[in-house]
C-alpha cells in the first residue's frame, strides 16, 4: 500500500507545537464540544487526536485517531461512543512527520484507574527529566505502556499516597521539571495545571449557566461560544466541579516565563494571550523591523501564512506598498500522486506559487516568521528570483534561532540549526538574498509590550531558542551530553551553574 505523502514536504524547515488540550464539563454530550474545541487547536498538532468522555451510567469512553480532527471526530458513528457532560481531548505533532513514527498508545489523552476511581490526563509541554522519572518508576515495578513523557505523570500518581486524585496529582507534579499545561478529568471533576514558569498556555471559559472550558488557546472557546474568563496563572490548579472552580498553588509562590514563541508563531492569530491580541503583537514586530532594518524596496511580500501580519506591519511602518507575492495552496494535503524523488523535490511549489505578475522587476521585501535550517528560505528566494525580481531583501519577525526548545516544541538538534552555525552575514550569503535581517530580541519585547525591552536580569519570557538561557535545565539533555550557554542555570547533574 501506498504511504500518505506529508502533508507539508518542507515543514522540517518550521518549528512546531507538540500538542494542543481541550477539556469541558457541564453540558450535553461534551465530546462534541471537545472535537470543535480540538479542530480550532489544529495548527497545534496534525499527527493523531484523541478524546475521553465520562458518562454516569457508562463511565470513562475513549477514542484515539490518526489525522486530522475533521477526518474523525466528526462522524456520528464515532461521537455517539463518547456520550456524557465531561470530556478532554489532546492533538499531538509528530517530530516524523508521519505514522510510522508512532503508536496508536502514543496519542493522549491517557487514562488510569486508581482505587478512588479513574483519571484521564492530557498533556502539553515537555517533562525535561522525564528520563530519569521512567528508569526509577520502572525500577519499582512500573509497566510503562507508551514513549510518551506524559505516563510519567500516571505512574506518579499511581504511587501517591494522597486519598483523592487532585491531590495525587499535586504530588506527582512536584516531581515534574520542564514545561506543561496539564488537563485531566475525573467522573466529576475537570482539572487543569500550568508549571511554575507558565512556559505553555492554558485558559478557563465558561459555556452555558454552569459549563467550563480549558483549552490551549482563546480562539478554541470562540468556536463553541464559550466566554473567555482568564488564563490559568503559573503554578495554578483549578479543580471544577458543580458549577465551582476550586483555585490552588501546588508549587508555592512563581514568576512566569511564558513562551515568547507563542507571539511569535505558534498560536493562531485571532487568539488572546495576556490581554493583547496576537495577530496585533505579530504586526507591531513588523512595525519593529522596519524601523530597525529599512531597507529600499518597492514591495513588502509575506511568507504566508505566518509573515503576514508582521508584513503589513513592516509595510505600514516603511510606507513601502503591500503585496501578496506569494500565493498558497489552501488545498494543500496528502496527494495521489506517487511520492517520487522527482514530486519530494517540488518542495515549496506544492504549497506556495510566486505572483509573477505583482513581483517581476521589483525590489521584494520577504517577511517570514523564522529560519530555521534555512532550506525553505533558499527555495522561496529562488521562485521569487524565477519569477523575475530584482532584488530579494529577506526580514525575520523573530531573532535567530540558535537553540533547541526542550520545553515542549519540535527543535532540531542545535548543529541543525542554521543560526547555530553561521553570522548573519553567513547566513545571508548561504541563503543568497540581497539583505537579510532579524528583529532584535529587545524589538521583540517590545512588540508583546514591554517598553523597554528585554530584562536581561530577569527575563520576562522564556526566550531560550534565541538566547540559549534556559529557565529550567533540561535534566535528560545533559545526561546525554547538551552543554548549555552560561546562564547562572543550576544543572541538576552538577548542581553548578552551565559552563
Amino acid at each position: 500500500m501506498m504511504q500518505p505523502f506529508l502533508a507539508h514536504p518542507f515543514d522540517s524547515d518550521r518549528l512546531h507545537e507538540e500538542c494542543g488540550v481541550f477539556g469541558v464539563i457541564g453540558v450535553t454530550d461534551a465530546a462534541n464540544f471537545v472535537a470543535l474545541g480540538l479542530h480550532a487547536l489544529q495548527h497545534r498538532g496534525q499527527e493523531a487526536g484523541g478524546i475521553v468522555s465520562h458518562d454516569a451510567e457508562q463511565g470513562f469512553n475513549s477514542a484515539h485517531r490518526f489525522g486530522y480532527v475533521r477526518d474523525n471526530f466528526t462522524k456520528q458513528s464515532l461521537m455517539e461512543t463518547l456520550p456524557g457532560s465531561l470530556a478532554i481531548g489532546h492533538v499531538r505533532y509528530s517530530t516524523a512527520g508521519t505514522k510510522a513514527a508512532t503508536a496508536i498508545r502514543d496519542v493522549q489523552p491517557f487514562f488510569g484507574e486508581f482505587a478512588m476511581g479513574g483519571c484521564a490526563v492530557a498533556h502539553n509541554g515537555n517533562i525535561t527529566n522525564a528520563m530519569a522519572l521512567r528508569r526509577e518508576l520502572i525500577e519499582r515495578g512500573s509497566i510503562f505502556q507508551s514513549s510518551s513523557d506524559t505516563e510519567c505523570i500516571i505512574h506518579l500518581m499511581a504511587r501517591s499516597i494522597q486519598r483523592n486524585i487532585p491531590e495525587r496529582m499535586k504530588d506527582a507534579l512536584r516531581r515534574v521539571e520542564g514545561a506543561f499545561a496539564v488537563i485531566a478529568m475525573t467522573r466529576t471533576k475537570l482539572i487543569g495545571v500550568r508549571d511554575p514558569l507558565g512556559v505553555r498556555p492554558l485558559v478557563l471559559g465558561r459555556i452555558g449557566d454552569d459549563g467550563f472550558v480549558l483549552a490551549s488557546e482563546t480562539c478554541a472557546l470562540d468556536i463553541i461560544g464559550a466566554e473567555f474568563l482568564r488564563e490559568i496563572e503559573p503554578g495554578e490548579m483549578v479543580v471544577i466541579s458543580k458549577g465551582e472552580v476550586e483555585s490552588s498553588r501546588p508549587f508555592g509562590p512563581s514568576t512566569g516565563r511564558f513562551c515568547i514563541f507563542e507571539h511569535v508563531y505558534f498560536s493562531r492569530p485571532d487568539s488572546i494571550i495576556g490581554g493583547r491580541s496576537v495577530y496585533e503583537t505579530r504586526r507591531q514586530i513588523g512595525v519593529e523591523l522596519a524601523r530597525e532594518a529599512p531597507v529600499e524596496a518597492d514591495l513588502v511580500c509575506p511568507v504566508p501564512d505566518s509573515g503576514t501580519p508582521a508584513a503589513i506591519g513592516y509595510a505600514h511602518e516603511s510606507g513601502i506598498p503591500f503585496g501578496m507575492g506569494i500565493i498558497r495552496n489552501q488545498y494543500m494535503g496528502r496527494t495521489f500522486i506517487e511520492p517520487t524523488e522527482q514530486i519530494r523535490n517540488m518542495g515549496v511549489r506544492l504549497k506556495l506559487n510566486v505572483n509573477r505578475a505583482l513581483v517581476k522587476g521589483k525590489r521584494v521585501v520577504l517577511v517570514d516568521d523564522s529560519v530555521v535550517r534555512g532550506t525553505t528560505s533558499r527555495k522561496i528566494k529562488d521562485m521569487i528570483l524565477d519569477a523575475g525580481a530584482a532584488e530579494v531583501h529577506f526580514r525575520i519577525a523573530s531573532p535567530p534561532t540558535a537553540w533547541p526548545c526542550f520545553y515542549g516544541v519540535d527543535t532540531p538538534d542545535r548543529e541543525k540549526l542554521l543560526a547555530a552555525q553561521m553570522s548573519e552575514e553567513e547566513m545571508r550569503e548561504w541563503i543568497g538574498v540581497d539583505s537579510l535581517a532579524f528583529v532584535s530580541l529587545d524589538g521583540l519585547y517590545r512588540a508583546v509590550g514591554e517598553a523597554k525591552g528585554r530584562n536581561n536580569a530577569c527575563p520576562q519570557y522564556c526566550d531560550a531558542c534565541f538566547s540559549g538561557e534556559y529557565p529550567v535545565a533540561p535534566f535528560d539533555q545533559l545526561e546525554r551530553g547538551f552543554r548549555m550557554k552560561s546562564s547562572g542555570v543550576p544543572s541538576p547533574v552538577t548542581g553548578h551553574a552551565a559552563e
